[in-house]
C-alpha cells in the first residue's frame, strides 16, 4: 500500500490519500446505515441482546467482504465505460472520484439521520450514472456512449425486482411455516411475539430452536451483506487506483508466468474457436451465432493483444501504453464475448466454454490487491458495530403495525441472506436494505397484521428519490469541482 505514496509528488500522493479515506468513510457510513438489516429482527425478537448482534455482524460482514470474490467489485467499475476511466487526465480523474464519493456519502447521512433504510447501491450508482453523463456533456459526447448500457441495464432490472421477489419468498415462507403449524402443534410458538411468550410461557428470550434458527439467519444476512456491499467498496478503490494512478493498476503487476500465460491460451483458444466457426459460416447457425462483426472485431482484439504480451512473462515491463492497449483490449473481447453469449440461438455447451474462456481473458484485468480487500472489511466491519439504532428502529418497529414474530424474523432473514448471496454469486450488486425491508413488510401483510402506510410512503419516497437525486448531486459537485481545480 505504501508504495502508492512513494513514487509520487506531495500533491499526488494526498490526492490519493483522500480519495481512500473517502471510499472507506463511504463503506464504514455502509456498515452502520445497513447493520439494521441483520441485527433488528435478532434485538426485537430477543434472539441476543444488541451488542451481542452488532459485533456477531460485525464479524460476518469482515468474513463476507474477505471471501465474497470480486464479481460484484468489477460490475461496478464497468458502469463506466473502459475509454473514461484510462483517457481521463488527474484533473478529471480526481473530480470524478470526489464528486462521486461526495454525493454518495450525503445522500447515505441524510437517510440515515431521518431513519430511513434507503439503498446504498442505488445511490453510489446514481452518482456514477452522473458522472458519466456529465463528462459526455462537458466533452459534447454522445450520451449514449457515456455509460455502459447492457451492464446498467441488468443492474437496473436486478435492484428493481429484488425487492419485489424478497417481498414474495418472505410471504411464502411465513405462509408454509402456518400451514405446517396447523398440522403440528408443537410448532405454535414460533408465531408468537416475544411479548405473547413472555405472557404464556413467562419467559422472555425465543425457544432454543427458533433461537438458534435466528442466529444463524442473521448470520446468513450479516455475511451476504458482506460480501455483496463490501465488494462495492472493493470496486470503488479499484476505480479510483485505475482514473488516478493507472500505471499501477491498470492490470495486474503481481500476476505470475502461470496467469499471464492462461491469459495466452485463452486468447490462442478464442482465436482458433472463432476461426473453425467461421469457416462454416454458410451454415445459418453460424450466420446467426457468429456475426461477421462479431468475428473481425474479436479477430483484430485477439490480433492486438498477441502483440502487446509477445514474449511478455512479467507485466511489470510493459510501459504505461502497452498496460493501457491490453487493458482496453482484454475488455473489448469481453465484450464481444458477452454480445455472443446473450444469444438466444447459443448452445449449452457453447454457453459454457465461452464464460469459462471469458473467465481466463480477464483472469489479469478483474483483479485486487490483499491490502485492499482487508481495509475495505475492516471499514465496513467498524461501521457495522456504530450508528446502528435510527435503522434498526424503523425495520423493527415501524414497517408493521404488530410487533414481529418469530416466523416473521425467520422468513425475512433466510430470504435476504438467500438472495443476497445468490446475487453477490453471479456478480449483482443488489440493495440488501431493499430485500429486507420488502422481505419484513411481505410477511406482514401475509399474517394479515398490516403496514403502517406512512412508514412505507416515507421508504418509498426514499427510494424514488435515490436514484435522481444522487445523479443531480454528483453532476453539480463533478461540475463545480471541475470549475475550481
Amino acid at each position: 500500500m505504501l508504495y502508492l505514496f512513494f513514487n509520487s509528488d506531495l500533491n499526488h500522493s494526498l490526492s490519493i490519500f483522500l480519495a481512500l479515506l473517502f471510499v472507506l468513510f463511504y463503506e464504514a457510513i455502509n456498515g452502520f446505515h445497513d447493520t439494521a438489516n441483520s441485527v433488528s429482527t435478532l434485538i426485537y425478537t430477543r434472539a441476543t441482546s444488541a451488542h451481542f448482534a452488532v459485533i456477531m455482524s460485525g464479524l460476518f460482514n469482515f468474513l463476507g467482504v474477505l471471501l465474497g470474490g470480486l464479481t460484484v467489485a468489477y460490475a461496478i467499475v464497468h458502469l463506466l465505460p473502459n475509454d473514461l476511466l484510462i483517457n481521463a487526465d488527474s484533473k478529471n480523474a480526481l473530480a470524478m472520484v470526489f464528486s462521486m464519493l461526495s454525493a454518495t456519502i450525503l445522500w447515505n447521512l441524510s437517510t440515515w439521520y431521518f431513519c430511513l433504510p434507503a439503498s446504498s447501491s442505488h445511490s453510489l450508482i446514481g452518482s456514477i450514472i452522473g458522472i458519466g453523463l456529465t463528462n459526455a456533456i462537458i466533452k459534447d459526447l454522445s450520451l449514449i456512449n457515456a455509460l455502459n448500457i447492457p451492464k446498467m441495464t441488468s443492474i437496473f432490472l436486478s435492484l428493481i425486482f429484488s425487492p419485489i421477489v424478497g417481498l414474495i419468498i418472505a410471504g411464502s415462507l411465513v405462509f408454509l411455516l402456518r400451514y405446517v403449524s396447523k398440522k403440528n402443534k408443537n410448532f405454535y410458538r414460533i408465531h408468537m411475539t416475544p411479548v405473547e411468550r413472555k405472557e404464556m410461557d413467562g419467559k422472555k428470550n425465543p425457544p432454543f430452536l427458533i433461537r438458534i434458527f435466528l442466529i444463524f439467519s442473521s448470520i446468513g444476512v450479516s455475511y451476504a451483506h458482506g460480501a455483496n456491499d463490501g465488494q462495492k467498496g472493493i470496486g470503488l478503490i479499484m476505480l479510483v487506483l485505475i482514473s488516478i494512478a493507472p500505471s499501477s493498476f491498470l492490470v495486474n503487476l503481481n500476476a505470475s508466468k502461470n496467469e499471464i500465460n492462461c491469459t495466452k491460451n485463452a486468447i490462442f483458444n478464442l482465436e482458433k474457436y472463432y476461426s473453425n466457426n467461421n469457416k462454416s459460416f454458410n451454415d445459418s447457425y453460424n450466420k446467426r451465432l457468429f456475426d461477421r462483426c462479431y468475428y473481425f472485431k474479436i479477430k483484430k482484439n485477439v490480433k492486438n493483444i498477441k502483440l502487446v504480451l509477445y514474449n511478455t512473462s512479467s507485466y511489470n515491463k510493459l510501459n504505461i501504453e502497452e498496460k493501457t492497449q491490453l487493458r482496453h483490449f482484454l475488455l473489448c473481447i469481453s465484450d464481444e464475448i458477452n454480445n455472443i453469449i446473450n444469444s438466444s440461438h447459443i448452445t449449452v455447451k457453447d454457453r459454457y466454454y465461452l464464460e469459462k474462456t471469458q473467465k481466463n481473458v480477464l483472469k489479469t484485468v478483474e483483479y485486487a490487491p490483499i491490502w485492499i480487500i482487508l481495509v475495505v472489511a475492516f471499514s465496513l466491519s467498524i461501521g457495522t458495530m456504530i450508528g446502528w439504532k435510527r435503522i434498526v428502529i424503523t425495520i423493527g418497529e415501524k414497517i408493521g403495525r404488530k410487533k414481529m414474530t418469530y416466523a416473521q424474523a425467520m422468513s425475512a432473514q433466510i430470504t435476504a441472506s438467500f438472495s443476497i448471496g445468490i446475487a453477490s454469486y453471479t456478480g449483482i450488486p443488489v440493495s440488501t436494505t431493499h430485500i429486507l425491508s420488502s422481505s419484513v413488510a411481505g410477511t406482514m401483510l401475509i399474517d394479515g397484521d398490516g403496514v403502517q402506510m406512512k412508514t412505507i410512503k416515507n421508504i418509498a419516497l426514499s427510494w424514488i428519490l435515490t436514484l435522481p437525486v444522487s445523479i443531480l448531486l454528483s453532476s453539480f459537485f463533478y461540475w463545480i469541482t471541475l470549475f475550481f481545480i
